[in-house]
């Protein structure tokens, strides 16, 4: 049995028609058409699925649509277009840090998206972890 759930994705509101329990990534992939969030692990690891709900990560692929209902939620589609990417997608483009489908790619601009609009924090790039030598998000 369906059920209606209204959502605001991207700063416009739509009202989807799905079964309850209905995982947040494949309204917004099979509905929406949106394909920012991707299907990777299904178990809130890999962060591939990851989208702001009210401006904080998280992972769509354990989240029920139901969950969302009232929140705004925003996709990597939602900071920038193609012609006019936001700021901090234009850094990865010129940077080119860009690898096919790569979810820590997806997932680390949201990250530091939120991290560098935060007002609570100030975004101050990356720095080298003494112990491993992998680069890790400062916020």
């Amino acid at each position: 049995m369906s059920t209606t759930v209204h959502l605001k994705v991207n700063g416009q509101a739509h009202d989807v028609s799905v079964e309850p329990g209905t995982m947040l990534i494949y309204v917004l992939r099979d509905n929406l058409g949106l394909h920012g969030p991707k299907f990777g692990c299904g178990l809130s690891q890999c962060g591939a699925c990851t989208v702001h709900l009210d401006g904080k990560a998280v992972h769509s692929c354990v989240m029920p649509v139901e969950a969302a209902q009232g929140h705004a939620v925003t996709t990597l589609e939602g900071l920038g277009t193609i012609d006019h990417p936001d700021p901090l997608q234009q850094a990865f483009i010129d940077e080119q840090a860009v690898q096919c489908g790569c979810p820590i790619r997806r997932s680390a601009i949201l990250l530091s998206y939120r991290g560098c609009r935060s007002t609570r924090s100030r975004c101050v790039g990356s720095r080298r972890q003494a112990s491993t030598g992998a680069m890790a998000w400062s916020t």
